[in-house]
């Protein structure tokens, strides 16, 4: 397997909106641009943080060509497609502009529980439908079934386009089984902020973040201090990031990255239906916390 370049930091892109709930387009380049000012090492548009659920087809196609306009290839770029319906998936792989996209970033099927011989029967599919790299996605929290350990190293080992995994299960044992058991070049890549510094410790390779849209260069600082095995300034950066991330989350995501982005000036606190802006309380804890990133 060649050298994998998605190591480090992702950031997980929101999508901004105006207040008729149109795409920013403004917005959307002053997040590009700060997002890799401050550090990113690639991009990940159309993921579930950009609220792809609420985009029409016309939409997630008009936000990618937007991205990578923006980017002009400063840094690699990732595409969100997956989904609980395998043709879709495909179908999706085959329209969408992907010429100047990296990799294809793939969730395990949602809603459904597939077994774990359909999980794999699935990326298998969609493996034979591409030379684009893809990186597998497990989030239980989301889809309601566990893509396990054994699943994903199998997918690892039989299929040549599968190349990393966006770990989110919050099971550190699963966690450490794979990196024990990936094959060489096989990226293993947190999805979970508050566990990034410990799992780079445990031996993975990154991350794919929502606090990076938010609080990108310090984010950036405590991931590239993990992976040096710079502990003593990881945790400082971590435990001063910690209550802030846990912000991102308390009332659902994007809404708190959504209030985080807007009190820096970066965009308007928009969402679309059913998510919404975060309660008066949290955006208080935010301002505070925010005051004191600037002390």
């Amino acid at each position: 397997m060649p050298e994998n370049k998605f190591k480090g930091t992702g950031v997980a892109l929101v999508t901004p909106f105006n207040a008729d709930k149109r795409i920013d387009d403004l917005a959307l380049e002053k997040l590009v641009n700060h997002v890799i000012d401050q550090g990113v090492n690639y991009l990940v548009a159309l993921g579930t943080t950009a609220e792809t659920p609420t985009l029409s087809a016309d939409e997630k196609v008009y936000l990618l060509n937007k991205v990578v306009e923006i980017n002009r290839g400063r840094v690699p770029l990732v595409c969100g497609i997956g989904g609980n319906n395998t043709a879709e998936v495909i179908e999706l792989m085959y329209s969408y502009p992907l010429d100047n996209v990296d990799a294809i970033l793939s969730v395990s099927p949602y809603y459904s529980k597939p077994t774990q011989t359909g999980i794999i029967a699935h990326y298998k599919e969609i493996n034979k439908h591409t030379r684009k790299p893809i990186i597998l996605y497990n989030v239980p929290g989301r889809t309601g079934s566990n893509m396990t350990a054994g699943t994903t190293i199998k997918l690892a080992n039989e299929c040549e386009h599968i190349i990393a995994i966006k770990e989110a299960s919050g099971n550190m044992v699963q966690c450490m089984e794979l990196v024990k058991n990936r094959p060489e070049g096989f990226a293993i890549l947190s999805g979970d902020d508050n566990l990034a510094m410990a799992q780079i410790a445990c031996g993975f390779d990154g991350v794919i973040s929502v606090a990076a849209n938010c609080f990108t260069q310090m984010f950036c600082e405590m991931i590239q201090a993990s992976l040096r095995y710079d502990f003593v300034k990881a945790q400082s950066l971590h435990y001063r990031l910690l209550t802030g991330i846990d912000l991102l989350f308390v009332e659902g995501n994007p809404a708190g990255a959504k209030c985080v982005l807007s009190e820096l000036g970066i965009l308007q606190n928009e969402l679309r239906l059913p998510i919404v802006p975060v309660s008066s309380d949290t955006q208080q804890q935010i301002q505070e916390f925010l005051e004191t990133l600037s002390n």
